[in-house]
């Protein structure tokens, strides 16, 4: 089945229809950063189906360019990446090259729209952060840009994913609006509040997971309830050759031997080279925080908060409010939501080893989004810790999508 993915960012979610067996037609996405991360994946996946993935593995090993690599792969194929804004200006531009897209399919019609439009405009974070609490951000009706594409390529199915923000925004005034002119259009939605961590992803992280479907099939919303145990953190990290702050393995082919492999969908088994396990360089002073965090937590299994520190490590005026400044990854647990704030600083998400006594590093984070370990991150590394941040967890994706087949297939095609 063919499928378009808007606001596709970094790729979460078209990653896991792709593994289920999808047909990505068109990734849309304006950010320069992750128009790169999604070129680089479909030349992953060509190189992968011409039996040449030792070349995809020279690039992350630096043996050659990024030019080099792209040089490889047809131009159809990264033209498929679609670097654009979504606007009423740009749709026609966009429009145009997704049928040029669909002109060389066997299949010239489209059968799944997926994606969220950027979700800042409801999140509680950028509500609590702006005056207005983002009543006049323009983000809020970017909705109407996915129902444009909707009307113009009559999906039998769409998938559409936000904060659960979204459900409150404006008293609820945007979800009312998104429903009606849906059902305008000729469909049914229905939505649940889905948990990451449900699907298998070592991760709490709760998104509005909306599907649509054409009112002359007969579909309900599925439970999605797997028999699923999660990865705890000090197993996903487990075969990661252990870092202190500031150093990094990128484009090397050394994982721990020995080491017990986290699953095949974050370590595919025949995955050798290692890259992306950057670590950030971080001050004496917040070493010294995220020591006392990691210490307190083994020992009384509870969080520190910035007033409860030594007066010589606050170095914040504030001490009244914002007290959660320091947060880690538990070990023994599973991580809380991973957000595109890492990409500023790690406080949120410290490394649960005492002895590496750091954050996170890029590889770690994109293991608790469930990206595959031959997944490459472009740019720099704020840029990839945005990426990542932003994504939808392809494991989630994967598992959403693969449930989703069977049942599509028989209303579409008995």
């Amino acid at each position: 089945m063919n499928v378009i993915d808007l606001f596709a960012g970094a790729g979460g979610l078209s990653e896991g229809f792709r593994q289920a067996g999808y047909n990505i037609i068109a990734h849309i996405e304006m950010d320069k950063s992750a128009c790169k991360t999604l070129r680089t994946r479909e030349a992953y996946y060509y190189l992968k189906s011409i039996k040449k993935i030792d070349l995809y593995e020279d690039y992350l090993m630096k043996k050659i360019s990024r030019e080099q690599l792209y040089n490889m792969v047809p131009n159809d194929i990264l033209d498929s990446v679609i670097e654009s804004e979504i606007s009423d200006e740009n749709f026609p531009k966009i429009t145009s090259m997704i049928d040029e897209q669909l002109s060389i399919c066997s299949s010239k019609i489209v059968d799944i729209v997926i994606g969220g439009p950027p979700c800042q405009a409801f999140s509680s974070a950028g509500i609590a952060r702006d005056p207005n609490r983002m009543k006049d951000d323009p983000r809020n009706y970017l909705y109407r840009q996915y129902i444009k594409f909707i009307i113009r390529y009559s999906p039998k199915f769409f998938i559409f994913e936000n904060v659960k923000g979204i459900l409150t925004a404006q008293k609820g005034n945007i979800l009312k609006a998104l429903q009606k002119e849906l059902s305008n259009a000729g469909y049914h939605i229905d939505y649940r509040v889905l948990n990451a961590k449900d699907f298998g992803v070592s991760q709490n992280r709760q998104r509005v997971i909306l599907i649509g479907w054409r009112k002359e099939y007969e579909f309900t919303y599925p439970d999605f309830i797997f028999p699923i145990q999660i990865t705890p953190i000090s197993e996903l990290f487990n075969d990661l050759p252990p870092l202190r702050n500031g150093l990094s393995v990128d484009g090397e082919k050394r994982y721990r031997r020995n080491a017990k492999v986290p699953n095949s969908f974050i370590r595919p088994r025949d995955w050798k080279v290692l890259s992306q396990h950057i670590t950030r360089a971080h001050n004496q002073n917040d070493l010294a925080i995220y020591n006392l965090v990691v210490e307190n937590w083994n020992k009384n299994n509870k969080l520190l908060k910035y007033n409860e520190l030594p007066t010589q490590l606050q170095t914040h005026n504030n001490r009244a409010i914002f007290l959660d400044r320091y947060k880690l990854v538990p070990a023994k647990g599973i991580s809380h939501t991973v957000v595109a704030h890492i990409a500023k600083d790690g406080h949120y998400y410290i490394h649960p080893d005492k002895h590496q006594n750091r954050s996170i590093s890029v590889r770690e984070a994109a293991r608790i989004q469930s990206f595959p370990d031959n997944f490459y991150f472009e740019d720099s590394r704020t840029a990839a810790f945005r990426q990542i941040g932003n994504a939808v967890p392809p494991l989630m994706s994967y598992r959403i999508a693969k449930y989703l087949k069977p049942i599509i297939t028989d209303l579409v095609y008995p």
